[in-house]
């Protein structure tokens, strides 16, 4: 219901603000403020959100390694399913060259290094921090993503010895969650002001380029589900439309709620009905959510080419390869994170250098892509659940009866 009333007010926002952009210039122009305070707020939690959440997830491997093989697979199969997913979405934006037909202008000074394109030997060495708190006092991203992996490993290997930071950092983990939901709440009057001001200022190019950037976006998750998820499915000899079959009506209720919380108990009984072992299911399925969010996955990466597009910046391929290493990074361990895309997204465009203000643009409709994104993370997930138990001998085909079905929701 929370979500409902939050995607409501956020439509209203931007109904209101288009409506004050084309009435007023002057007013339009004078609310970019509201829009910049939302970006304010939201680049304030991610330093303190992004280093507990990567130091944790590096350290609790742990206790995956303990199970042994089955995490590796698992494991291994998120990592290259969601590089393919990646590569795919690259490609997906540049060939259809979304964003491509508008031009907002962006800020040059911040924009100029990516423009002249990379020089990878200094790129390499600038991820090594020479001062981790400098890095930390001026966000940059990369060198954070660094060190929390080596001290994630660091803490790893100390056992219960690192007890003491663990918790320090999970308390502090979930103190920023809560954070970020209060600023969460302030979305409708960031999307009012930046698109009331971008309407004063560029007219309909900007909202043309957002029913482009869903059109591309919805052709994007209908490739995982429809192509890549199959062709996936094959590899493995999964039966990927009966099980689509078993699971539509949860895959339809995640569409609705936009949340894959809602379906996760439901769909772990569905998937051990379809005949995959409870052991693997209670496993593959939860650190799914964390590690194999399919949808989320290939909106990260075409929303950072559609603003590269928009501000008339230009990526060579191996800086496209570059965003893909980031977004691979950073797309892990945040799905319990409010508005995970969004939050991702503004860490990666600061990492490379887009402007802020192209992703306040894209809040205005992320209701609508976060629908497909949800229902695309849990037909994935299922999938992953299944390939995981037959590469263990461990499924067994059933079919689950209507009436089950039908008390799952």
């Amino acid at each position: 219901m929370k979500r409902f009333l939050l995607a409501l007010q956020v439509l209203i926002a931007l109904i209101v603000g288009a409506i004050v952009g084309f009435s007023s210039k002057t007013v339009g122009l004078d609310v970019q403020v509201l829009g910049a305070a939302f970006i304010r707020l939201i680049e304030m939690a991610i330093v303190p959100l992004i280093f507990p959440l990567i130091v944790l997830g590096v350290a609790q491997m742990r206790s995956v390694r303990r199970l042994g093989r089955i995490a590796g697979k698992t494991i291994l199969y998120f990592e290259v399913v969601t590089t393919v997913i990646l590569i795919v979405a690259v490609i997906l934006a540049n060939v259809t060259g979304v964003g491509r037909a508008t031009s907002l202008p962006g800020q040059p000074a911040q924009l100029s290094g990516i423009a002249q394109g990379i020089d990878f030997e200094t790129f390499l060495l600038d991820i090594i921090p020479k001062n981790i708190f400098s890095a930390l006092a001026n966000g940059n991203l990369l060198p954070i993503v660094f060190f929390s992996i080596f001290l994630g490993l660091a803490l790893a290997t100390l056992g219960d010895e690192a007890k003491p930071v663990t918790d320090f950092l999970e308390s502090m983990s979930k103190a920023m969650f809560k954070v970020i939901e209060y600023i969460v709440k302030f979305t409708p009057i960031g999307v009012f002001g930046y698109i009331a001001y971008d309407i004063a200022k560029y007219g309909w190019a900007s909202l043309g380029a957002l029913a482009e950037f869903i059109a591309v976006a919805y052709v994007g998750f209908a490739l995982i589900v429809f192509v890549i998820l199959p062709i996936t499915a094959m590899i493995f000899r999964v039966k990927y439309w009966s099980l689509l079959r078993a699971v539509w009506d949860l895959v339809f209720l995640a569409f609705i709620t936009r949340s894959s919380e809602v379906v996760l108990a439901p769909l772990t009984e569905r998937l051990e009905q379809y005949g995959a072992d409870n052991s693997i299911v209670s496993f593959v399925l939860p650190t799914g959510y964390s590690f194999n969010l399919d949808g989320a996955t290939l909106y990260e990466a075409v929303a950072v080419i559609f603003l590269s597009h928009v501000y008339g910046i230009h990526f060579s391929i191996g800086h496209q390869f570059a965003i893909i290493g980031i977004l691979m990074v950073l797309t892990k361990g945040l799905a319990g994170v409010p508005s995970a895309a969004i939050v991702v997204l503004l860490a990666t465009a600061k990492s490379i250098g887009l402007p802020a203000e192209g992703i306040a643009l894209l809040m205005g409709i992320d209701f609508v892509i976060d629908m497909a994104r949800t229902a695309t993370n849990v037909i994935g997930n299922s999938l992953a659940s299944i390939v995981i138990a037959k590469s263990e001998n461990v499924f067994r085909v059933k079919t689950p009866s209507p009436l089950a079905a039908s008390n799952d929701i």
